[in-house]
This record gives structure tokens, sequence and C-alpha cells, in this order.
């Protein structure tokens, strides 16, 4: 499904099962009932428009949102973890 963006372009909006797939294709996966519950829980989960009642995902914030979930690459454990393991 399309909308239109706000630069007067077309929008990919995703269902949550197509959302699933496409953050599940980025590294971050999470099955659509866990968006579901992301949303309804009032986490901090994807942004989403609804059309009625149905939740659907804009393809380029679902890409923001999850290279926002992915950490920066680490060679050991951060300090604090390695100083609970020594007590």
């Amino acid at each position: 499904m399309t909308t239109e963006h706000r630069d007067g372009g077309p929008e990919a909006l995703l269902t949550r099962r197509e959302a699933s797939e496409f953050l599940g294709n980025l590294g971050v996966r999470l099955k659509p009932a866990t968006l579901a519950r992301l949303w309804s829980g009032g986490s901090k989960g994807p942004p989403c428009r609804h059309i009625r009642s149905r939740p659907y995902y804009p393809r380029h914030l679902l890409e923001d949102w999850a290279m926002s979930q992915i950490g920066e690459v680490r060679t050991g454990a951060p300090a604090a973890s390695q100083a609970r393991r020594h007590d």
C-alpha cells in the first residue's frame, strides 16, 4: 500500500506481517504479535499510521527505528557488567 509522503512522493506502508519481515531483513527480529504488543503497550516500538483500525508502518520510519535499535560493535562486555561478574 502507498500513500503520499510529505515530500509529495509515494510512501510505502507495510502491514504488521510485512513490517516484521522487513525488520528481520535489517537484523531486528520481531513477530507481528510483538509489534502489536509494543504499540498497544505504549512502549518504544516503531511508529505506525492507522487507516481505519488497521496499522500500517511507513517503510522509511521502520528503517530509521531499526537502525536506532542496533548498537555499536563491541569487543567486550561493558564495564558495569564485568564488575557484577567479579562480585
